[in-house]
């Protein structure tokens, strides 16, 4: 709405409209005086409108209050209003107004000097927030540390060690044994570190389509998805980067670096570990229950090598520590749950899978060594030192503070000290447990390989031990990169020594002819000839050096190396096989037996060459 002013005019009483008219605005006509009328009553506006339009004999009001004439609206409207002039004084001075002078401009004050570049703001979180991005680079890294590690395994290479032979031979066994009922030569489950229908089995259907070589792969398959575990383990407890640096440094010790192609029990254990230790950290904030998913693949870890129980209460503590910040006590909750279900598990397994006497055989009751505890910590420390020192770094630093300055606002929010300490006793701790047991049996004995269960759950700390080295912002990259580089090293040159076995190839080809399935065949590592002359001799055929019981011919009973004796001189064997290096108790006996002895001929010397020298299998033939 507009305010409207009605003209002075508009009031005269002529143009006024009668009782009976329609009202202001409709489309009406209204009289206009004549051209010719000088009405004294007109206002000037009127006669001013008449002088300009004298031709215009009627009018009619529009719509916005403009006078029409003949059909064409005014140009002066009601709402038209003029300027004000001063009254003109032909007498007045005409005087110029003076400009305003514009204003000076003025100079800008100097910048003060500065560098040349000026490096832009960095942001206080850097990596420490878990982003969209932070984790696609995480897991490009992740993927680079993978094929790194399978490089180091993969470019190990030898024939098949006693161990993978034994284990693959009896997968085959087994396998006659479930399918066809046929019995198995020799009591496997009595002395075997792992039940012998698990991995056996599974690496005897590999190395029917792909050999040996097959086997390894898959052990090599099951060490990078454990480092895979880790690194999302340990992402899901700290952060990215700490991830990158826990899985980094356990793709490079020796003992992953071996079994990542050695066809074992151990390969295998240690994946079904870390998916156990996975699932008890992705679950610390789910309900209670589902902790019990962790229970069947730390159960299975366990069946499938026995020293693999020393670390199932680890995983129990875990269960409360992960979730005792948002739980608080009902925490324990957890840990009940999953020792139960991890209990009711083997209780299970106990009843179906009988007689288990490679538990104790092998572990639990295992026969003392003589080494000793200074030799085995050396071993131990060169093995396994570099990362669990940067574990025990990483756990001082957490106990101190739970995170770095990167963000420093959530110093307040962080995890209690108790739980921080805890933590930290707990996973560092865990990579005493093998040293420590092996020094109470005073065994060195597949130590190398034992090395690498504890790594595997010291690692989230020695991840975190690498990420506070580097510093917030990566400020020291060198350090990580220096540490990453010295634990490389070390463990290529350690798998490569521990994995240096006796060549074999030879030693094989010469048997092949001599043997049958009629004889008895006498061989220390008797499992190797087994292995590869599997199509033409049954494994009963065979005899090692670790244990024999002999009756001579006249009723007398001998064990241990005179039982060997013995057996050599009534030519009770067809073919003996011996390097001098395994037993050498045994070894001394039947060289002593063949010294002058009739019946036997010596038929071969096959020379292989190994990290600890040069050595020969020297092979006597029944004349």
């Amino acid at each position: 709405m507009t305010d409207r002013h009605t003209p002075v005019w508009a009031d005269d009483p002529g143009l006024r409209y009668d009782a009976h008219d329609l009202p202001y605005g409709q489309d009406q006509r209204v009289q206009w005086p004549g051209a010719h009328s000088q009405d004294p009553s007109w206002s000037h506006e009127q006669q001013y409108a008449h002088q300009m339009h004298p031709g215009a004999q009627q009018g009619e009001v529009t719509d916005t209050g403009s006078w029409r004439f003949d059909g064409r609206t005014s140009a002066y409207t009601d709402q038209l209003t003029y300027d004000t002039f001063a009254p003109y004084d032909p007498y007045a001075t005409y005087t110029v107004a003076e400009p305003v002078p514009a204003p000076v401009p003025v100079a800008p004050e100097p910048e003060p000097e500065g560098p040349g570049y000026v490096l832009p703001p960095v942001l206080e979180s850097s990596w420490a927030v878990d982003t969209g991005r932070g984790r696609l680079l995480g897991r490009l890294v992740l993927l680079c540390v993978l094929l790194i590690q399978a490089g180091l395994s993969l470019r190990l290479r030898g024939t098949a060690f006693e161990d993978e032979a034994l284990y693959v031979l009896a997968g085959h066994y087994e396998i006659g044994n479930i399918l066809h009922g046929t019995p198995v030569p020799g009591d496997f489950e009595g002395y075997f570190s792992g039940y012998p229908k698990l991995y056996p089995v599974l690496a005897a259907m590999v190395d029917s389509v792909a050999g040996l070589a097959g086997v390894r792969i898959v052990s090599l398959v099951f060490m990078l998805g454990a480092t895979s575990l880790l690194y999302a383990m340990t992402r899901r407890m700290f952060d990215v980067r700490a991830a990158i640096g826990a899985a980094a440094l356990f793709s490079v010790v020796q003992s992953t670096v071996f079994l990542g192609n050695f066809a074992t029990f151990d390969a295998a254990a240690i994946f079904f570990l870390a998916l156990s230790a996975w699932i008890v950290v992705r679950t610390g904030r789910a309900p209670v229950v589902a902790v019990v998913l962790a229970a069947p693949p730390a159960v299975l870890a366990f069946a499938t090598k026995y020293a693999a129980g020393l670390y199932l209460p680890t995983l129990v503590v875990l269960a409360v520590l992960t979730a005792y910040r948002h739980r608080g006590l009902r925490a324990l909750a957890r840990g009940v749950l999953l020792g139960g279900a991890m209990g009711a598990l083997l209780g299970a397994g106990y009843l179906f899978a009988g007689s288990l006497g490679g538990i104790s055989q092998t572990t639990t009751n295992r026969a003392k060594g003589a080494d000793t505890a200074a030799l085995l910590l050396q071993h131990s420390a060169e093995w396994g030192g570099l990362m669990f020192l940067t574990a025990v770094g990483g756990s001082i630093a957490y106990a101190i503070r739970p995170y770095m300055g990167e963000m420093p606002w959530l110093e307040q929010v962080g995890p209690g000290r108790f739980r921080r300490v805890a933590l930290g006793v707990l996973l560092t701790g865990t990579a005493l447990l093998a040293p420590a047991y092996q020094v109470h049996l005073q065994t060195e004995v597949s130590l190398f390989k034992h090395v690498g269960f504890g790594l595997l759950f010291a690692g989230p700390m020695a991840g975190l031990g690498i990420s506070r080295l580097v510093g917030p912002h990566f400020r020291h990259p060198q350090l990580g990169i220096m540490l990453y580089v010295l634990t490389l090293v070390f463990g290529m040159v350690q798998s490569q020594q521990n994995y240096s076995f006796p060549d074999s190839r030879e030693m094989t080809a010469v048997l092949r002819p001599m043997v049958d399935r009629k004889g008895t065949y006498l061989a220390e590592e008797h499992e190797v000839p087994a292995y590869y002359l599997r199509d033409v001799t049954g494994y009963a055929q065979w005899q090692g050096t670790f244990g024999m019981d002999y009756t001579d011919k006249k009723g007398k009973r001998y064990s241990g190396p005179e039982a060997y004796g013995a057996a050599v001189k009534d030519a009770k064997f067809d073919v003996i096989v011996l390097r001098g290096t395994v037993t050498p108790d045994v070894d001394t006996a039947v060289t002593d037996a063949l010294r002058g002895n009739p019946h036997y001929r010596l038929a071969a010397v096959t020379r292989f060459t190994t990290s600890k020298g040069d050595g020969a299998y020297r092979i006597w033939v029944k004349r």
